[in-house]
């Protein structure tokens, strides 16, 4: 995708606010929101390639910048919307926000790298899934 091109339509995850999840002050534990990102990213991917794209590859965190809005409760209804901003390479760059209705819990901007799923080895981002995660670039 080049500089002028949009990111793809945002990716909408449900999330279930488990018991587990709850910190000793009665809110989601901060490092569970790590957790909720990689669902949604995987979900994401795991929804819009192709199935032998989805048999051959799997995907590593390799950075995630994380800004922390407003705390998440046992309760609440919580989603994480996702948006492929740009892939290069073995490299996929995400912006995920994490929310409870209109309210921004959390910020996270991450970087994923594409691996073949036999070498685990860093594995290029076929220019034909393009199709499938920025259609309205064709």
């Amino acid at each position: 995708m080049s500089a002028t091109e949009s990111p793809a339509a945002p990716f909408v995850h449900p999330i279930r606010v488990e018991p587990a999840d709850i910190d000793f002050m009665g809110h989601v534990n901060n490092a569970r929101y790590l957790n909720w990102v990689q669902d949604a990213v995987l979900a994401h991917w795991n929804n819009l390639a192709p199935a032998e794209d989805i048999a051959s590859k799997a995907w590593v965190a390799l950075k995630h910048e994380i800004t922390y809005r407003k705390p998440a409760f046992l309760e609440d209804e919580v989603i994480a919307q996702t948006v492929l901003e740009r892939f290069n390479g073995a490299r996929a760059f995400y912006s995920t926000l994490i929310k409870r209705g209109e309210d921004v819990l959390a910020e996270v901007q991450s970087s994923w790298c594409c691996i073949d799923a036999e070498t685990l080895r860093p594995a290029r981002i076929g220019e034909h899934l393009r199709t499938f995660f920025f259609p309205q670039a064709e």
